[in-house]
């Protein structure tokens, strides 16, 4: 590649660009090369037009090149998850679990059995280990997995038919997006029926409507990502299941982030499990994949075994179900649960389980390595949320680094735009790194990360 300083009017030909870039570009579909040298063209003519200066033909040729390289990138910039939050919605929610992204890269990479039977040789059912894993986890009868929990919340409403869906008031509630429950159930086709108050709904509400036949289903939703506090009461679950079945009506219980692990064990509010409501009288729970899961993006249904037959049936089941790769990792996931080492192994149950005094002790550590008298860093007791609609109002006590003597927002500014990039959050004009989130195997990375934005200019006058 030559670079020639040039006096030009106008752009160079595409093919003289290519020509200058034979040799970089060899390998590459034609058409490819030349619908990206046509856009370096069109910006160049574009600056000339405003009055700059033109570039050599070998400049232009090395950001055709750069650009070639750019369209290679894997996916979005990785983070060091700073925030505290553990499950944060902003930035990827969920980590994956080694197993999970083993068996991802393997269905990804390879052929499998994903809908041929291996003893017979004729087509069988879909790679079915996700949810066997989830019979077993939960003791239903079957089981069904969707691309997100959205997704298996408007498939099992969809057994009401046109019929009426009665919900509580209190839990009439927006789940993300826009996308609220009034909305899921018009869009299934059935009618919605309110029942109770915002703060206050019993079982005996459901009495009328159940009684007169309008209601096919009684449709519960947990509020994962909001909490009700004080004067406030919600029908038992067992009492109300009772009360649907006695008229013939069938019981969903949306759990939203769900949970296979018992909460309370970590310090935190407990969270209902499905096995819980299963036993409680619902005849379908739908819960997610990913959140306190922790694994990839998903919609997992349990319950009937009829149920979820007519569920797999419906057209909208093919719309939403998710892929291979999805699939196996979902399955990964689960089978660490079923294994006894989900906290050992599962990213977001590592970081709930995370003692304080450890965290403490990385801070210390960080702190050695990090050995500038002139830094304004020093250990801070801190909280912890779960995040990603689980466990609102939660927080677990945690330990990191309180960074100071520079304006926050720059410091945080510098730290998201760094190498590798870092995401912390700001309180009382300082920007705290919360250990809880961040693996350990990333401390190294994350004092290198520090030490370069602290090197920045200091913050001049009073704080």
């Amino acid at each position: 590649m030559t670079v020639e300083p040039t006096r030009r009017t106008r752009p160079p030909s595409v093919e003289r660009l290519l020509a200058d870039v034979r040799e970089e570009v060899h390998g590459r579909e034609h058409d490819a090369v030349v619908k990206v040298a046509r856009a370096v063209i069109a910006d160049e003519r574009d600056r000339l037009a405003s009055g700059s200066p033109p570039r050599a033909v070998g400049e232009l040729a090395a950001e055709l090149v750069t650009r070639l390289d750019g369209l290679l990138i894997p996916g979005p910039t990785t983070v060091i998850n700073a925030t505290g939050v553990i499950v944060h919605t902003n930035i990827g929610r969920a980590p994956w679990p080694d197993a999970a992204i083993a068996a991802a890269s393997r269905a990804a990479a390879s052929p499998s059995f994903l809908e041929l039977d291996r003893a017979s040789g004729r087509r069988g059912s879909r790679y079915r280990l996700a949810e066997e894993h989830l019979i077993a986890l939960t003791g239903s009868e079957d089981a069904l997995v969707t691309n997100n929990n959205a997704a298996a919340l408007a498939l099992a409403v969809g057994l009401a038919g046109r019929g009426g869906v009665i919900v509580s008031r209190g839990e009439l509630v927006e789940i993300g997006g826009g996308i609220r429950i009034p909305d899921i159930v018009r869009r299934a086709g059935a009618k919605l029926i309110e029942v109770g108050t915002t703060n206050r709904t019993r079982a005996d509400d459901f009495a009328a409507p159940l009684a007169d036949g309008r209601a096919r289903m009684v449709l519960r939703v947990h509020p994962s990502n909001f909490r009700q506090d004080g004067f406030v009461e919600s029908p038992d679950p067992t009492a109300l299941a009772e009360l649907a079945h006695a008229h013939g009506a069938v019981v969903v219980d949306d759990l939203g982030s769900g949970a296979l692990l018992a909460t309370e064990a970590f310090g935190l509010a407990h969270e209902p499990t499905p096995a819980e409501r299963l036993a409680a009288g619902a005849d379908v729970v739908t819960f997610s994949g990913d959140k306190l899961i922790g694994g990839p993006q998903a919609g997992l249904v349990v319950g009937r075994a009829d149920l979820i037959a007519r569920l797999r049936k419906d057209p909208l089941a093919r719309a939403t179900r998710p892929d291979k790769v999805t699939l196996a990792a979902v399955a990964a996931t689960l089978g660490l649960y079923l294994g006894g080492l989900a906290i050992r192994e599962i990213p977001v149950w590592r970081m709930i389980a995370a003692r304080p005094d450890d965290l403490r002790a990385r801070v210390e550590a960080m702190l050695a390595r990090l050995d500038d008298p002139t830094l304004d860093a020093h250990p801070f007791a801190m909280a912890s949320t779960v995040g990603g609609g689980s466990l609102p109002g939660e927080t677990l006590p945690s330990w990191g680094l309180s960074l100071g003597g520079r304006s926050a927002d720059a410091l945080l500014a510098r730290l998201r735009r760094g190498t590798p990039a870092v995401v912390a959050r700001i309180e009382d004009d300082r920007v705290l790194i919360d250990l809880r989130t961040v693996d350990p195997l990333d401390d190294p990375d994350l004092t290198q990360a520090i030490a370069a934005t602290v090197a920045g200019p200091r913050r001049t006058g009073p704080a």
